[in-house]
């Protein structure tokens, strides 16, 4: 895309034709191959979820969370219906197909649908969840029905800059660093510098297909290890 001129002959943004606002994301199933993601319940998922993020026993994964980590099940509960059942984030949990179980959450968050951007936050994966071919399929789901179903233009992540692994795993899953905002916030009574990642729909047709070469079947040997890695496919 390029930038036009307006008539004093500076240079504007390309012009987006015939543009109308996105939907906002339903509260609705998307499923893969081996994950599903539903829009959190409570009364459905919360146990499952405690048990799943209790085998981080040394809480690491609570780190760059602005809440957490909760001692027993009647404080993450109270934390979950109360923070967790909005529409903005919309948290969704993410379940083991074939283990029928809860192993994660996600959320759309600074939902903006009269420009087309929409964030993905509040990733945790309990170590069920952790490295493994669902991790990525949820993602995907997540970002096929942003671009796909809702038409959004950018999907964005943001992090501790601090947080290495949720960096990499940006970078890992298609997104474009864009920089940090220095002292973006504070969480947990510290300073939060904040990096930003971003797949934009021009983006998008590539990473779709790297995606779905990754997860597809033929990719992974008689173990179920893969033949290829996402960055293979995405930097093909």
């Amino acid at each position: 895309m390029e930038n036009e001129t307006n008539e004093l002959g500076q240079p504007v943004g390309f012009a987006v034709k015939n543009w109308q606002a996105c939907p906002w994301p339903p509260r609705s199933n998307t499923e893969g191959s081996g994950c599903r993601l539903e829009p959190y319940d409570p009364d459905t998922h919360n146990q499952d979820l405690y048990q799943a993020f209790a085998g981080d026993s040394s809480h690491a994964n609570w780190t760059y969370l602005p809440y957490g980590p909760f001692n027993d099940f009647k404080s993450f509960d109270s934390w979950a219906r109360s923070a967790c059942q909005g529409d903005d984030p919309l948290f969704h949990s993410i379940i083991d197909l074939s283990a029928g179980r809860v192993v994660g959450m996600a959320s759309y968050l600074r939902i903006t649908p009269e420009v087309g951007v929409i964030e993905v936050g509040h990733i945790h994966f309990s170590p069920l969840l952790q490295r493994t071919t669902l991790a990525t399929e949820a993602m995907f789901l997540m970002m096929k029905r942003v671009f796909d179903e809702l038409g959004y233009r950018r999907y964005e992540w943001k992090c501790d800059a601090l947080n290495a692994p949720s960096c990499k795993a940006a970078k890992r899953l298609g997104f474009s660093y864009e920089g940090i905002f220095r002292q973006a916030t504070m969480y947990k009574n510290r300073n939060r510098d904040t990096a930003w990642y971003a797949i934009i729909d021009e983006d998008w047709p590539r990473i779709k297909k790297a995606f779905e070469q990754w997860l597809d079947i033929s990719n992974y040997d008689e173990q179920g290890m893969q033949r290829k890695s996402l960055d293979d496919f995405m930097n093909g």
